[in-house]
């Protein structure tokens, strides 16, 4: 027996709600390639119109739909972020996501559990490290290299032979 999946029909705000989404973020492709100056221009040109049109679709949809319904907390939040939204409309140089930021700090995000408990300088201590210089060694190095690389980040876990003397607790003879 062959089973088919059949599309799901969504009503038709919902479709033109992420339709305003996607022009934008299409316009965002279309403008990739220029420079920050001849950015800005288009995007004043080209999608200013569209998030315009998207905010008095907003409005006119938060009317119509029950406020705490799930579309209407997402109209009601989209509405709240408008000034973040539109931020992009400021500069060439931004970008309408934060998906790169996001990017940027994930390792740092997924690790947050593992480094509650890293809350005494036990460890260091015991590696013959001195903690102040070694998380300054961290903090300087880690920013600059590449965090996904498992092979280059062993050489900065407390137990590296690699580690820099500074890093070190000076030994008494």
């Amino acid at each position: 027996m062959q089973y088919q999946i059949k599309p799901v029909k969504r009503p038709l705000y919902l479709k033109e709600g992420l339709d305003y989404c996607n022009k934008l973020f299409e316009l965002e492709r279309k403008l990739a390639h220029m420079t920050s100056k001849e950015r800005y221009k288009k995007r004043l040109e080209q999608s200013k119109p569209v998030l315009d049109a998207f905010l008095t679709w907003l409005n006119s949809k938060s009317k119509q739909v029950l406020p705490k319904s799930a579309l209407g907390k997402a109209i009601a939040y989209c509405k709240n972020q408008w000034t973040k939204l539109k931020a992009f409309l400021l500069d060439g140089r931004l970008e309408i996501s934060n998906n790169s930021g996001e990017r940027v700090i994930k390792p740092f995000v997924i690790g947050r559990k593992n480094w509650l408990f890293s809350n005494t300088p036990k460890g260091a201590t015991a590696n013959d490290l001195n903690p102040f210089y070694y998380l300054t060694y961290l903090f300087e190095q880690l920013p600059n290299i590449d965090t996904n690389n498992l092979e280059l980040l062993d050489a900065y876990f407390l137990w590296s032979t690699s580690l820099p003397n500074s890093c070190r607790k000076p030994q008494n003879k």
